[in-house]
């Protein structure tokens, strides 16, 4: 691809040669230089995993956390500094397993963040274990009879959550990807894209050509119908890709914040209100 501003040139990438991540990592930049966006614009923010470590490899701000903690950390940030492009980004391990409690109560709180889940349906960095959203039958060294579980269904459970903006997309297509990416971005309010991004070391069943053979891009569906969102989210395989469900924007948590209710100033420009804080601190200890 052709170099742009969040490039970050001269570090050593440590993802596997063909993986998925690559792809997703071109749709993100060219997706922002696309918006008009700086690295200062913007602050990524990740947890644990292949996936997590995306903000290390573009120019931009970035908070890397916990495990599973993505999502916490991205509604402060947004909460601190709405005026910065919030992206928390991570796999399907680290935002639906460890992570699960964050992703279902941050959708009800509504940030104006951007979700982007980079789903192999394994756990990668650990070397091939099942994850939340791996299919039935599928072996790995730790599930050697095959997973037994039904697989979570992200996109069923943001639009029941009440998530105004739900999209998934396939990374092998990062011309579309990056599309969905943009959409997700320009929308008010907490947005999730779930990708299907291949993992070429330790899921040898959901590859490149499973993906494109088990997947198909929407034409005229209207995403403004939440039922008819919410029957594609439980179609199953083939699994339909683009924006499926887009609500309309209602307040964010942050507009919500009765910090600014009277002083629409940034909490991350206003003075620590010291003498506050050292009344609390004296009356706790008398």
């Amino acid at each position: 691809m052709t170099s742009n501003i969040f490039d970050l040139p001269g570090i050593e990438i440590s993802w596997c040669p063909g993986c998925g991540d690559f792809k997703i990592l071109d749709s993100i930049k060219q997706a922002l230089v696309e918006l008009g966006l700086t690295p200062l614009d913007v602050v990524v923010v990740s947890g644990i995993g292949q996936a997590a470590k995306t903000p290390h490899y573009m120019r931009s701000h970035f908070f890397n956390g916990l495990h599973g903690r993505a999502l916490s950390n991205a509604t402060a940030i947004k909460a601190a500094n709405p005026g910065l492009e919030v992206i928390a980004v991570g796999g399907d391990g680290d935002m639906y397993g460890e992570g699960g409690n964050h992703f279902i109560h941050t959708i009800r709180r509504n940030p104006g963040i951007t979700n982007l889940v980079f789903n192999n349906m394994v756990y990668g960095l650990t070397k091939g274990q099942a994850s939340p959203t791996s299919q039935r039958g599928f072996r790995t060294p730790v599930q050697v009879e095959g997973v037994r579980a039904h697989p979570f269904n992200p996109v069923a459970t943001a639009l029941v959550q009440g998530a105004g903006f739900v999209a998934r997309a396939n990374a092998g297509d990062v011309e579309a990807t990056k599309d969905v990416i943009k959409e997700a971005i320009k929308y008010k309010g907490y947005a999730l894209v779930d990708i299907f991004q291949p993992c070429v070391s330790f899921n040898p069943v959901n590859t490149y050509s499973w993906f494109k053979e088990n997947t198909y891009w929407l034409d005229d569906h209207d995403a403004s119908d939440f039922n008819g969102a919410m029957a594609l989210a439980l179609s199953g395989a083939p699994f339909p890709l683009g924006v499926i469900y887009r609500g309309e924007e209602g307040p964010t948590f942050e507009e919500s914040l009765a910090a600014y209710r009277s002083d629409s100033t940034p909490l991350c420009r206003r003075g620590a209100a010291r003498d506050a804080v050292r009344e609390l601190i004296d009356g706790m200890c008398s």
